[in-house]
């Protein structure tokens, strides 16, 4: 019987994980808190442990995991930069991910940003919840026949350049692995980073965070940008420079933002601050910001989604505990 360590379980998680796990018959503990090096020990004579993307699986961590009998880590999302993978195989230990749960999910999430952020419907539905009809100051601009960068044409970016394309705008894209053929079958074209930045109506990014693209939008890049450009981010939050954005924002060198994820989103993300003060004079200010549209990780959440995640994650176990190939493995390049 394999036993997995849960952690940072929320209600949806759990409901997933435990419909799923009918078919497999793993024996799974959730847990409410995060994996750190605080709380590593409590994986003592479990098998595998289940993270999400703001559970720490650095050096430390991993060492104490292997010290309590931990075999396999479990990532129940696609990306993997919170986890130490040299540590991970110096211990080791196998790391396995879903690298694909529901595309769909995050591309819609990012149109629905940009729609609400263009349209200012948050501001409407405030207004029109207190019987203010008002529309003074609310208005928006078509999409239609406007410019469309896409950062990163990955399975999600080819998805949302598709329902921006079917908005009628026009799509420029990044990536460094640029696939010529579908660009061209779409009627799309590639270019550079400086020329998405300067060319973009509307940016949006949906790469992964690697050394080569962290605060790939900052002072410079963003200062190209057209003064009533706008910035979707439903990727890694530390792809943007949240000062340099703020910056940007307050000196109109760009038109407003759009955010699902925050580059110090771990200590505020996925739980209630409604009655604190808010001790991140950065995400504070983003959210003064009346151009500024920010939900708390989102993207990912559908039914759809869920349902993916909860699968792939318990058959990337079970695939381990039977010595099958694990094609979800994340290895060290």
């Amino acid at each position: 019987m394999i036993k997995i360590a849960f952690y940072d379980t929320r209600s949806y998680d759990k409901d997933s994980f435990c419909s799923e796990n009918e078919k497999f018959g793993f024996e799974i503990d959730y847990f409410d808190f995060k994996l750190t090096e605080k709380t590593a020990f409590t994986a003592k004579n479990f098998d595998a442990v289940c993270v999400f993307v703001n559970d720490t699986v650095d050096s430390s961590v991993l060492k104490i995991l292997k010290e309590c009998g931990v075999r396999l880590v479990v990532l129940r999302c696609a990306g993997f930069n919170n986890v130490d993978m040299s540590a991970a195989s110096s211990f080791g230990i196998k790391i396995v991910r879903v690298p694909a749960y529901s595309p769909h999910a995050v591309a819609e999430h990012a149109l629905a940003l940009l729609m609400s952020l263009t349209r200012h419907i948050p501001q409407a539905y405030l207004r029109t919840k207190t019987q203010n009809f008002s529309i003074e100051g609310l208005t928006g601009r078509d999409l239609f026949g406007l410019t469309a960068g896409i950062f990163g044409t990955g399975k999600i970016g080819r998805i949302m350049a598709g329902l921006l394309k079917g908005l009628g705008m026009k799509i420029i894209c990044y990536d460094p692995y640029p696939d010529e053929k579908w660009a061209e079958e779409e009627g799309f074209s590639y270019v550079d980073v400086p020329t998405i930045f300067k060319e973009s109506d509307v940016l949006s990014f949906h790469c992964p965070l690697t050394p080569e693209t962290r605060h790939i939008a900052n002072h410079d890049t963003m200062k190209t940008m057209k003064s009533d450009a706008v910035i979707i981010n439903t990727g890694r939050g530390a792809l943007i420079d949240t000062k340099a954005l703020v910056h940007a924002l307050k000196h109109k060198h760009i038109g407003g933002a759009a955010l699902d994820v925050y580059e110090e989103e771990s200590a505020f993300f996925f739980n209630d601050h409604s009655t604190e003060v808010i001790t991140d004079d950065v995400l504070a200010r983003l959210l003064t910001f009346p151009n500024v549209l920010i939900t708390g990780h989102q993207a990912f959440l559908t039914t759809t989604a869920l349902s993916n995640i909860a699968e792939v994650s318990l058959q990337n176990v079970k695939d381990f505990a039977e010595n099958k190939e694990l094609k979800n493995e994340v290895k060290i390049l």
